[in-house]
């Protein structure tokens, strides 16, 4: 059995990319359809607003992975399956229990998806009562996570966590040509080009990451041979992060502090950073190196990698930071979105 999940921004192409796999005989099923069933059973109407608070009460009342389940029940007898619609989580680490899961996150410039929207809810779905820019980029924001809890919509977590990513900004045959590349890597095992083995090794690095809430990786690389490397949390001699070691994570674990909010009170350092520091520490150059990273670096981050003459970056996180991306780009440095299985 193979399952592949889809997880999306709205209007980023998640459809698309279901149909694609429908047409390589894969067997589809939405979150949302299951959640739709669910309504009409309770006589709920079906509107966007109230399938994402009937999926919030499923998850509350019966774990936040309870969609994936039902959906893997429905198609328990098929041998290749695609899971779309994810949005939390708990769904993805219900599914990744089989080893044959594999999660696609799709995203595309949120301008490009707000016209997409407008156009979609004004001449078809709205005509007597079309929305504005501002509605259409409110339910953007409950559905990426802004404010919501454990249990609503967490698709920017989701896009994290992701196998394989696609920035959906170059066009259809593109969009294709990207998912049929995913599924030539699931089928044929190829030997790993170098940016996948050194983004592999980095994957690996994050794991020692002692920040309690998020793990990053980072690889630097001369000529084919690393030369650092660094993973996210407290400075050297610390107490780690995972032990009490920043106030601020650890109310943001109990959500006394909201995502990206009081980063200046976070005592743990990035994993870029540490990477940076680890080849100053030893002495060793990092003057026209290329640097592997499991997330896009901060803006601060952005000035180090600049001011310490690395000329290329390879990130594997779909998230950019705008300001930290232009700095970049402004300096010539090379940027890499990697999208390939890790």
């Amino acid at each position: 059995m193979v399952i592949i999940g889809v997880a999306g921004t709205l209007c980023s192409g998640k459809g698309t990319v279901a149909q694609y796999l429908k047409e390589k005989d894969f067997e589809i099923i939405s979150l949302s359809d299951i959640l739709r069933e669910e309504a009409r059973l309770n006589n709920i109407e079906l509107t966007r607003e109230n399938l994402q608070n009937l999926g919030n009460t499923i998850r509350e009342k019966h774990g936040n992975g309870a969609l994936a389940i039902l959906a893997l029940e429905k198609l328990k007898a098929k041998d290749k399956i695609v899971i779309e619609s994810i949005r939390n989580l708990g769904e993805v680490e219900e599914l990744r229990k089989n080893k044959n899961f594999h999660l696609i996150g799709i995203d595309a410039p949120r301008e490009i998806r707000v016209e997409r929207l407008l156009k979609r809810y004004n001449e078809s779905e709205r005509k007597e009562d079309p929305l504005t820019r501002e509605q259409i980029i409110r339910k953007m924001d409950i559905d990426e996570g802004k404010n919501q809890t454990s249990s609503g919509q967490q698709t920017l977590e989701c896009l994290k966590s992701a196998d394989f990513f696609i920035h959906n900004d170059k066009g259809l045959d593109f969009l294709k040509s990207e998912i049929y590349h995913f599924l030539r890597k699931l089928e044929f095992k190829e030997r790993p080009s170098w940016d996948e083995y050194f983004m592999n090794i980095a994957h690996v690095v994050k794991e020692r990451a002692t920040c309690s809430t998020r793990k990053v990786g980072a690889v630097m690389v001369k000529d084919k041979r690393i030369i650092a490397t660094g993973y996210n949390g407290t400075p050297r001699g610390l107490k780690h992060c995972t032990d009490g070691g920043c106030e601020r994570c650890e109310k943001r674990l109990k959500g006394l502090v909201q995502s990206g909010m009081e980063l200046d009170k976070c005592a743990c350092s990035h994993g870029e950073e540490n990477a940076i520091v680890q080849a100053a520490y030893h002495g060793i150059s990092t003057k026209g190196t290329t640097l592997y990273m499991t997330n896009y670096p901060c803006t601060q981050c952005a000035k180090m990698i600049i001011n310490s003459g690395i000329s290329k970056v390879v990130c594997a996180d779909y998230y950019a930071d705008e300001l930290g991306t232009a700095l970049l780009k402004n300096a010539d440095i090379e940027i890499v979105n990697f999208n390939k299985i890790n």
